[in-house]
């Protein structure tokens, strides 16, 4: 039977396997809060550490007693000067014994306790039925790259990469200590030589002084070959690292209908889906950006409060949030430059005529801009039944049915609950693969 051993390190003041056992325990618990932080915090704050409230209920430890009435007990009662082997001991009365669960002001209870999650706990309880990070590496079409970067100097590498400046310095130090003699040296030597072979009579002393240096230049020539000019030793090669390039730049439309059609439980639903898709966005990408559009009968960009709580109102007209988008994207956001993504939520609701106008702006400028386009329609739940299933639905449904046939990077789904929100944002980030496969 094998043996299993964990040799993970435990973090800070932490027992890795107790903590572990703990979310195993409290892990339902955990869900349901996360969830509720989720809906109430900013979008932006989800992917980060979170504090958990737990009830001392969910916290205990199990413990075993004996049970009351049975088997044999023996007690050593230092002091005891009332009871006999064999008498009963009464219980102590109400309230006293030190319990948790004090009434009136008496006795004392347990209060909450926050856990601390880790920004991957969070994500792992956030996205435990959803397989993200094989998702991301199907569907966003960005390829990492890298660019090489001078990190000093090496011995070996290939003849292009040779640094002459180091290696000439290396050549003359090497040179200068085991002195080699130079070129001016022995052209100096040679050129006495020749003048005193010039002497037509030389005299003794001049043929001991040639036969001299005749010699020292012969051995002169012969250090200058042993001690070679360059020598291996000396040579040096620029060393290169790949250095990763920063992640392309991604932006984040996320355009909803907050029409008097819209009500709190649409809005709701719409900020869930919102929250998926931005930290599906910011696992992959080290910068991203998110821009809120809202609309109306017009639309315009906003922040996240203002997105997600104002309490505007009015009539609806879609295609001014498709305007709103072009033009954001024509000042800041240029496609070559940045992924941009889009994700609309709306029930449906459109004005007379303006729907054809919508598909229009889709099948033209704007898909041609868009890596990844998602529309979410938000039903209510009595019409699941209805609309679930089938093509039929309000105008702007079946206007964008008609552009999901022909743009591959559109996908369009409906929402009638929570429930919904994971199997809809796992088929609409899906699906994509399945279209490139085919292609």
């Amino acid at each position: 039977m094998p043996n299993f051993i964990d040799r993970r390190l435990n973090p800070k003041d932490k027992s890795l396997g107790n903590r572990q056992r703990f979310l195993n325990r409290a892990r339902e618990e955990l869900k349901r809060t996360i969830k509720e932080q989720v809906k109430s915090d900013r979008i932006a704050d989800v992917d980060a550490a979170h504090g958990v409230p737990m009830p001392a209920r969910g916290a205990g430890e199990p413990t075993f007693q004996p049970a009351p009435g049975v088997g044999d007990r023996q007690f050593v009662l230092p002091g005891n000067k009332e009871f006999m082997a064999g008498d009963r001991l009464p219980k102590p009365p109400g309230g006293q014994g030190g319990g948790n669960g004090g009434t009136g002001g008496q006795g004392g209870s347990d209060d909450e306790f926050q856990f601390i999650l880790s920004r991957e706990e969070v994500l792992d309880l956030f996205f435990e039925d959803l397989e993200l990070p094989d998702m991301v590496k199907l569907n966003l079409k960005e390829t990492v790259t890298f660019k090489p970067r001078r990190v000093g100097f090496t011995t070996a590498g290939t003849p292009t990469n040779i640094n002459v400046g180091r290696t000439m310095r290396n050549s003359f130090g090497r040179r200068i200590a085991l002195q080699r003699p130079s070129e001016a040296s022995l052209n100096a030597l040679a050129e006495k030589i020749t003048l005193l072979e010039q002497v037509n009579e030389p005299s003794a002393q001049q043929r001991r002084e040639l036969q001299a240096l005749r010699e020292e230049l012969k051995d002169l020539e012969r250090r200058r070959r042993r001690i070679a000019y360059v020598d291996p030793v000396d040579i040096r090669f620029n060393r290169f690292e790949r250095q990763p390039l920063p992640n392309a730049s991604a932006v984040m439309f996320c355009l909803m209908d907050v029409s008097a059609s819209m009500g709190e439980r649409e809005k709701d639903l719409a900020k869930r889906f919102f929250v998926l898709l931005h930290l599906f966005l910011k696992r992959r990408y080290d910068r991203i950006d998110i821009v809120f559009i809202r609309h109306t009968d017009e639309a315009r960009e906003v922040d996240e409060e203002t997105f997600f709580y104002s309490r505007q109102s009015g009539g609806t007209v879609v295609s001014t949030a498709l305007e709103e988008m072009l033009r954001v994207i024509e000042e800041r956001y240029p496609a070559d430059i940045w992924n941009i993504y889009a994700a609309q939520a709306s029930d449906g609701d459109n004005i007379s005529g303006d729907s054809d106008r919508c598909a229009s702006l889709l099948r033209g400028p704007l898909m041609r801009l868009c890596q990844y386009y998602a529309y979410v329609e938000i039903l209510d739940e009595r019409e699941t039944e209805i609309f679930g299933a089938t093509d039929n639905g309000t105008s702007l449904w079946r206007a964008y049915r008609a552009v999901d046939g022909e743009v591959p990077n559109f996908q369009m789904a409906r929402i009638a609950r929570p429930a919904d929100i994971y199997p809809v944002f796992r088929r609409l980030f899906t699906r994509q693969a399945a279209v490139q496969a085919r292609k």
